[in-house]
């Protein structure tokens, strides 16, 4: 029962917090300067009476904390509004971008944990060396810098080898699944790229310090004075502790990711959940920013809890510790 006990106060602090999250995200939308119905009403002849007419459709003349209260209403029973700008409901909306964001997500993820782990696994096992020193700078070149800048250099570089905007080219007509999925590789490419090189340097970083501590470690040691080959004491002994750091990060970055992804899909035109945040933060979409950032919210909740139960299985240490509280 323990470990029961354990998962439901996680799940009880997550229910929580994502409900803080909503409460903020709420009020915050509401304070900040502009408001959709000037945004709509800016139109030749746009007059009072349609100023007040959008006020009314859109309930935005009833008082913030009535509006609040219907707003959890419809959140409890799965209801996220209506778009205030295309009157489609913020749950479509939002499947077709999530749909569009995963493999921009998912392969820049890849790219960022194969470099970064790579590297930083390089950098710890050969510390002091030239390979360490590059590692290093490369990845701290690469972190602090801007993922909008990345993208436009990229962009700069291949513009006329490789898409630049969309998804897919608007002239491929009638694709085979085989061309469409030729054409929307091609066009993934630089996002993708741009992601990965955004996130791998704190990969790198975090995964050589954990690597230079854990061959400080006495089982190490131990194992080296036995005989044991260097590669073998790297996979079999200190690779599954150093990965345990890299993995957590790697669960509260990705809340990261999904935010770098809105300044590289608006560089890259990408159609995703970036570009649709972007798009309603511009218009003053009410519904679709609360749509948008309950996803963001509970996307990086979500990791963060998987993160915990990636650590439980590779540290058997950190089972028994939640078994025991």
């Amino acid at each position: 029962m323990a470990p029961l006990r354990v998962i439901g106060r996680r799940l009880a602090g997550a229910g929580v917090l994502i409900w803080l999250a909503v409460t903020f995200d709420f009020f915050l939308f509401r304070l900040a300067p502009g408001n959709p119905v000037d945004q709509m009403s800016r139109i030749p002849q746009g007059s009072r009476q349609l100023q007040d007419q959008l006020t009314r459709e859109f309930g935005l003349d009833q008082p913030m904390v009535v509006q609040y209260v219907r707003y959890l209403e419809q959140l409890s029973q799965g209801n996220l509004g209506v778009s205030f700008v295309n009157r489609q409901p913020v749950t479509d909306n939002l499947i077709d971008a999530i749909v569009n964001t995963l493999p921009l997500v998912g392969l820049g993820l890849l790219i960022a944990i194969v470099l970064g782990i790579g590297l930083g696994i390089l950098a710890g096992a050969y510390r002091g060396r030239p390979i360490d020193h590059g590692a290093v700078t490369l990845a701290t070149f690469m972190y602090s810098l801007p993922p909008q800048w990345i993208g436009m250099v990229l962009l700069f570089l291949f513009a006329g080898t490789l898409p630049t905007g969309g998804m897919v080219d608007q002239f491929l007509i009638d694709p085979t699944p085989t061309q469409y999925l030729a054409d929307l590789g091609r066009h993934l490419l630089l996002p993708a790229l741009t992601l990965g090189l955004v996130m791998f340097g704190q990969y790198t970083l975090i995964m050589r310090s954990s690597m230079v501590e854990t061959l400080s470690d006495d089982y190490v040691l131990t194992a080296r004075a036995k005989g044991f080959r260097p590669r073998y004491v790297l996979r079999r002994h200190a690779l599954r502790n150093a990965l345990l750091p890299t993995v957590t990060l790697i669960g509260l970055s990705i809340g990261a990711m999904v935010g770098g992804a809105i300044l590289i899909e608006v560089v890259f035109s990408w159609p995703g959940v970036g570009r649709t945040i972007y798009d309603s933060i511009v218009a003053r979409d009410y519904p679709m920013m609360q749509g948008a950032f309950l996803v963001f919210t509970v996307s990086v909740v979500l990791f963060n809890l998987l993160a915990d139960a990636a650590y439980s299985l590779l540290d058997p240490r950190v089972r028994r510790a939640g078994a025991a509280r």
